[in-house]
């Protein structure tokens, strides 16, 4: 099952990688593919309050703000709160039976507590996880995006029963996730790092997920880390999508994933390979 809403596709800064075409290049892919779809409904301010703080929730939606990779959009609260309900959604799926992928914008992995940054706004993935948390014992967040996702690791510092597992490019933006310490597992990945390296660092990964033993795994999937992207220097070929899907898949328990990264023209290849090897259709 795949969430996701045309009115993604509604905002736009010129100029900006976090485009719209992206998603609607993914979206168009995966109906030719005859995915199933089910229409994203935004989440409430409560939900969102779920993690941030309500100062963060209101700069957001009054537009005070500032970072010069992050939009200031009239309106743009709408969206992120869009994206953020389709992260829940995908959740609620996984948690009754139906491994689900939202393809939704924005992102949100970098964004904190009280932060935004990375074209993010509010964290969807420490989200969706929270909401989870209200259900079962126990999340694991396998975040592949090609940029660490310092928000995310940030929200869920010290919380047991979450565990949180990053591979990503250093040094590259934002310039953390440098080691692994107490819940979050760190793989930080040097420029040009081919498919051999990264799969050896993720298969390492799952067996401590599957040491860890959670009740759900939550998954960042950003695809930036593919030998086209041009925003880092990484050499994941689109193939390697699919051993990733399909090395989650082996430890047997619900998934939801979330769209995070990646800015390039294989987007909807990587995405459908993803998807397969993960058993979602």
């Amino acid at each position: 099952m795949v969430i996701f809403s045309e009115k993604c596709l509604e905002y736009i800064f010129p100029g900006h990688p976090e485009s719209p075409d992206r998603v609607r290049v993914v979206y168009e892919y995966l109906a030719k593919k005859r995915y199933k779809f089910e229409e994203a409904k935004s989440c409430q301010k409560e939900d969102i309050l779920l993690v941030h703080t309500s100062s963060h929730f209101e700069r957001v939606k009054n537009n005070n703000f500032f970072d010069p990779d992050t939009p200031n959009l009239e309106n743009i609260h709408i969206y992120a709160m869009l994206s953020a309900g389709g992260a829940i959604q995908a959740a609620k799926k996984a948690l009754s039976g139906e491994n689900s992928f939202s393809l939704l914008r924005p992102p949100g992995h970098h964004a904190g507590r009280n932060y935004l940054g990375g074209f993010c706004y509010f964290n969807n993935i420490a989200i969706a996880t929270t909401w989870a948390l209200g259900k079962v014992d126990k999340v694991a967040i396998v975040d592949f995006d090609g940029h660490h996702g310092n928000g995310t690791e940030d929200i869920f510092r010290g919380e047991r029963r979450v565990l949180y597992f990053s591979l990503h490019q250093s040094p590259a933006y934002p310039g953390t996730g440098l080691k692994s310490k107490g819940n979050a597992l760190n793989f930080p990945l040097s420029p040009g790092c081919e498919e051999p390296e990264f799969m050896r660092f993720f298969l390492e990964g799952i067996e401590k997920i599957r040491e860890f033993s959670p009740s759900l795994i939550a998954i960042s999937a950003g695809f930036d880390a593919h030998r086209s992207e041009s925003l880092l220097s990484l050499n994941l070929e689109t193939e390697t999508y699919f051993k990733i899907g399909k090395g989650i898949a082996t430890l047997n328990k619900p998934v939801f994933a979330i769209l995070e990264g990646g800015y390039h023209e294989k987007m909807p290849f990587c995405v459908d390979n993803f998807l397969r090897g993960l058993g979602i259709r």
